[in-house]
């Protein structure tokens, strides 16, 4: 943008920011079509022979390519297709670092949500799903949305875990209770970090049923349970762990029950027990980052929660009881810090 005329610069940041849904859809619709599989099962292939393989006419075909190849996503030798480091790793389903379920919950669920977001903002209520049949998101046990949903959350999750994991101190943790842990990425990647680590997944019913086939995949039966309940309206949280684990679970919720959270964490850990919450910080001045930003828009959209700020979770903690809070600031799709709390 620098090298445009000063008069330019502006309009052409405008249009950048306004035709912000033309870069996501044209991923997720390169995504739907099977795009990247087909260009990893036939690296070169031209653009006649996509168009068959994608089962549209060349014409939206080359549109297509032409996009994916400016966004990163594909590199062209002559008329030659390939995918890039990226999408090879990324976007082929078959990849163990597959990221495109959050590619597809965003735009199967997020999105129609999105499209309403002046009525979420002007009414104070979500759009994404009907607060009138519905108490919360998580209510919804459509085996669709759930695939689509947990499938997202294990997806990004697990790569927050693994950048959180390595900073955090678990020698002297036993057992850790992941609350709100659906998907158990959280529990399987730091169980394989920590050979003596038992965790359990605190969840709804439903979406525990989900999460046992994760834990059966990553053959860590042995070691990571669920437990299924509801954690408000439980009479207490599950006893007998010394480590709780809160990950990207507060934003969902409004202030006082965030709260309610943090009181139950505190009366069911004992002595010197640990509470450990990831989530992506605003900052204190409010005008970012960016991802945390958007992530609190994104909450009035989805849930009743907000982004917050490390100095409000630090006072929330503290009188709760907590002690010894500190911040590990990190970089990671679903969180920029880790914030650990101990139990007197």
């Amino acid at each position: 943008m620098t090298d445009l005329p000063n008069e330019a610069q502006g309009p052409q940041r405008i249009m950048e920011l306004s035709s912000g849904l033309w870069a996501s859809k044209t991923l997720s619709t390169a995504l739907h079509l099977d795009l990247f599989g087909a260009l990893a099962a036939h690296p070169g292939a031209t653009h006649t022979e996509l168009a068959d393989r994608l089962g549209i006419s060349a014409r939206p075909t080359r549109s297509l390519l032409a996009a994916c190849a400016a966004l990163g996503l594909l590199t062209r030798v002559g008329e030659k297709c390939f995918n890039t480091p990226l999408s090879q790793r990324h976007l082929v389903r078959t990849s163990p670092e597959y990221f495109g379920g959050w590619v597809e919950m965003l735009d199967r669920h997020d999105y129609p949500g999105w499209m309403q977001l002046h009525d979420a903002l002007r009414h104070n209520r979500p759009t994404a799903w009907n607060p009138d049949e519905q108490n919360s998101l998580f209510d919804n046990a459509d085996p669709v949305v759930l695939e689509t949903f947990w499938e997202a959350m294990t997806t990004v999750s697990t790569v927050t875990a693994r950048e959180l994991g390595s900073r955090l101190d678990l020698t002297r943790t036993r057992a850790l209770l992941d609350v709100g842990g659906g998907g158990a990425a959280w529990d399987i990647e730091l169980c394989r970090m920590h050979p003596s680590l038992r965790a359990a997944v605190y969840d709804l019913p439903h979406v525990c049923e989900l999460t046992q086939r994760k834990i059966d995949q990553a053959k860590l039966g042995d070691r990571i349970t669920t437990v299924a309940g509801d954690f408000f309206a439980d009479a207490s949280f599950p006893e007998g762990y010394d480590t709780h684990l809160f990950s990207s679970v507060l934003h969902d919720w409004s202030d006082a029950q965030c709260r309610e959270l943090l009181a139950r964490s505190f009366t069911a850990l004992p002595s010197n027990g640990r509470l450990v919450i990831a989530e992506l910080l605003i900052d204190d001045t409010e005008d970012g980052p960016l991802d945390a930003a958007l992530m609190g828009l994104a909450m009035q959209v989805e849930t009743w929660g907000r982004s917050f700020t490390a100095a409000e979770l630090t006072s929330w903690l503290t009188r709760t009881g907590f002690t010894d809070v500190h911040v590990t600031r990190i970089h990671a799709p679903t969180a920029n810090a880790g914030v650990i709390a101990r139990k007197p």
